[in-house]
């Protein structure tokens, strides 16, 4: 199998040149509903990787459509972003998950969505990330209180203030100035910041090809398309005949 087989949804998480450094795929922009039918379809992809997701102007991804991807025989894989919280919810359906954030999810089912999630720019700038996630944050302060680096009082302190602000405006910069911490300790929290998200993208590419090749996707008899993922389709403006189409002409494109 060829790495350029695969689909990979990214935004924010990773940039693109560091993303292709680790796995030659083909890369498009964040999913969101309808996206895995139509990419489907277009590349005839042996597995995607869900990393990056829209929610805010786009619906986001539905579960229903990664678990029509997976009937057609298409690995499915999600890690750090809007693809660990699905590998999560689907994973007993075969969705594979990758990385320390999914491991999360997986165990903290009800933990807010919102903890991955960062305001970013538009495409042509990469959609660079303009904020920083929640769960990064979480992790920075566990990591530097373990290192003695600030009290358990002040990691408390720092994490509250983070999970109040929303997440169009959440950043390290922004929770350090609300603690109204010495510059000089502010400083020295800024260079100890974890990139979790990024690490776990950077795992799934690196990941990919052993996780696709050894994976045995599920059986299309254990899928049935219902009436509300037809009404989603055609509210996303996509024929509903994609759904149903898709393994009559698996031969067409490679």
């Amino acid at each position: 199998m060829s790495p350029r087989e695969i689909l990979v949804f990214l935004g924010p998480t990773l940039p693109l040149a560091k993303a292709r450094a680790l796995l030659g795929a083909t890369y498009l922009h964040p999913a969101s509903q309808g996206d895995i039918l139509l990419a489907a379809h277009a590349f005839r992809p042996k597995a995607m990787i869900l990393i990056d997701g829209q929610f805010e102007d786009r619906p986001a991804v539905r579960h229903k459509e990664i678990l029509w991807a997976m009937a057609q025989g298409i690995v499915m894989i999600g890690a750090a972003s809007m693809g660990a919280l699905r590998a999560a919810e689907l994973y007993p359906f075969g969705m594979i998950g990758v990385g320390a954030i999914f491991r999360w999810y997986r165990r903290w089912p009800l933990a807010p969505d919102d903890a991955v999630a960062v305001q970013n720019g538009p495409a042509e700038l990469g959609f660079l990330p303009l904020t920083d996630a929640l769960i990064d944050l979480q992790a920075t302060f566990a990591d530097l209180a373990r290192r003695n680096m600030i009290s358990p009082e002040l990691r408390r302190e720092l994490v509250k203030i983070a999970r109040q602000m929303n997440f169009r405006d959440r950043s390290l910069k922004q929770v350090l100035r609300r603690a109204d911490l010495p510059e000089d300790e502010a400083d020295r929290i800024l260079a100890g910041m974890v990139h979790k998200k990024s690490q776990d993208a950077e795992h799934a590419l690196k990941t990919a090809m052993g996780l696709v090749n050894s994976h045995k996707s599920q059986s299309a008899s254990s899928f049935s398309i219902t009436n509300t993922f037809i009404r989603d389709l055609e509210a996303g403006g996509i024929d509903p005949d994609l759904a149903y189409n898709y393994n009559k002409h698996r031969d067409v494109g490679g």
